[in-house]
């Protein structure tokens, strides 16, 4: 199969944008933005999208089409949210992070060392009192939140934004939360609280808290079929012991190391564990590993860029179970889930629980450790 990416950018001079390092709320445009046309011949790719049977014993749930656990299935309709959490050590500690489904980490800025921000996607939002700090959000944020049907939360972003806002598939929220005093300046401040998506859904009548027609259907990742399944890697094409992940975010030393006990890659960043006050300061840890190798583009001098998340056949891995294989990633628009092969062409199986996924830049992938 082929896949050609036409990218057209027209970017005309922008004049006046704060730098990254003090970001505004809401940043106005001072001329268009650029726009990018995907072109794609590509046949779809056939997915697996019928999840594992019940065996019986879980009378009133269903399994999570994002993390494969048994949920109440009073949530099986309900969009999960994506929200943009401020990565800046100043917005430390994270509130509720660790009870995320899915929490994704990329480059934000090629300022300030390349900070990062977290995208995470909650199905189960209201079960947490307290889920930030919020911020702004990029492009690739809206390319890749509508594979999961998630709507965004985040306060505002670059002008560079408006048209993804625009498209039909991309649901957000922004600015509507709640400012928690916790004695820092008011950018650190904005928190999802109960009640602030009930508001946000009153106010706000199109955007269904249900999924709707953009929705994929069934689990978004190829999960293991059973609950004593478990997918350790063994036999899997060029498969290597890993125990620790060092991403080469510069800015804050993003590291994953491998806790047998749990089974878990635990989160560290800023040379500290990454504890969750919101959930008794439980450290943020995830089952499965995804890395990816993405190409990016530069918008202006301020930092602002946005991924190429709408690929084919990029390099990445897969860790899990204190083993790692060299995978490829792609992703065909921005309502089809992102896909991710072994060298031998299958489709890798995830097992059940969290998943950390890092869109890394490709010129900084060298100085990426998996050992």
């Amino acid at each position: 199969m082929k896949k050609r990416l036409v990218l057209l950018l027209s970017l005309c001079m922008v004049a006046s944008l704060a730098g990254c390092s003090k970001e505004e709320e809401e940043v106005k445009p001072a001329a268009a933005a650029p726009q990018i046309q995907v072109v794609n011949d590509t046949p779809a790719i056939s997915i697996e999208d019928e999840a594992p049977a019940d065996d019986g014993s879980h009378e009133g749930m269903y399994r999570s089409e994002l993390t494969n656990e048994w949920i109440s299935e009073d949530l099986k309709d309900q969009r999960p949210i994506a929200a943009m959490v401020d990565n800046e050590k100043t917005a430390l500690p994270h509130y509720g992070v660790s009870r995320a489904d899915v929490v994704y980490e990329m480059t934000n800025s090629l300022a300030n060392d390349g900070i990062t921000r977290l995208m995470v996607l909650v199905k189960d939002y209201e079960s947490i009192d307290q889920l930030g700090s919020i911020r702004s959000t990029r492009p690739t944020n809206l390319i890749i939140a509508p594979e999961w049907n998630a709507i965004v939360c985040h306060d505002g972003g670059p002008f560079y934004i408006d048209d993804y806002l625009a498209k039909p598939y991309v649901d957000n929220f922004s600015g509507t939360f709640s400012r928690v005093d916790n004695g820092k300046s008011r950018e650190f401040t904005e928190y999802i609280c109960p009640g602030d998506m009930d508001k946000n859904f009153e106010s706000k009548s199109n955007v269904s808290r249900t999924y709707n027609e953009y929705y994929n259907g069934g689990p978004h990742y190829k999960f293991v079929s059973s609950d004593s399944e478990i997918n350790d890697l063994s036999g899997a094409p060029s498969v290597k012991d890993c125990t620790r992940v060092e991403l080469p975010f510069k800015h804050n030393g993003s590291k994953l190391e491998y806790d047998p006990a749990t089974q878990r890659y635990m989160y560290s960043e800023y040379g500290m564990k990454h504890t969750d006050p919101g959930n008794n300061d439980e450290q943020l840890g995830f089952t499965n590993v995804l890395l990816q190798n993405a190409r990016y583009v530069k918008f202006d001098d301020n930092g602002y860029m946005m991924f190429h998340a709408i690929d084919f056949q990029r390099d990445g891995w897969f860790i899990t179970q204190g083993k790692a294989i060299p995978i490829t990633w792609s992703k065909e628009d921005e309502v089809t889930p992102t896909r991710y092969y072994d060298k031998d062409g299958n489709e890798v199986v995830l097992n059940t629980g969290k998943t950390y996924v890092a869109i890394i830049p490709d010129d900084k992938w060298g100085g990426l450790t998996v050992e």
